[in-house]
């Protein structure tokens, strides 16, 4: 299994370009299961040492990679739509429309 560097949250927040304050909201919201990067579900492997858990958070440099690849834009080829069809009958009418008796 290769090492990989431990970023301090002041660090991994800066290659993620995002703040701090909302790395550590990112990752309340990942310990939830309420946490989604572009409409899809993610969570966030770190280390947070003290006696208790509550010192400081360390993340892995490959999980901010992931993270990145997660928020990267990939373009999606437009899809072709039909144009839409004019429609002859309609439900429930089963006699053809127009002027009645040719009046006009």
């Amino acid at each position: 299994m290769m090492s990989s560097e431990l970023l301090s949250s002041e660090q991994a927040a800066r290659r993620l370009g995002i703040s701090v304050p909302t790395l550590y909201d990112w990752l309340c919201q990942s310990d939830a299961g309420a946490f989604a990067i572009r409409g899809e579900s993610v969570t966030i492997a770190y280390y947070q040492g003290g006696q208790r858990g509550q010192g400081r958070i360390k993340i892995e440099t490959q999980e901010v990679e992931r993270l990145q690849e997660f928020m990267r834009v990939r373009p999606r080829p437009v899809r072709e739509r039909r144009p839409p069809t004019m429609r002859q009958h309609y439900p429930g009418i089963y006699v053809e429309l127009g002027n009645p008796a040719g009046l006009e």
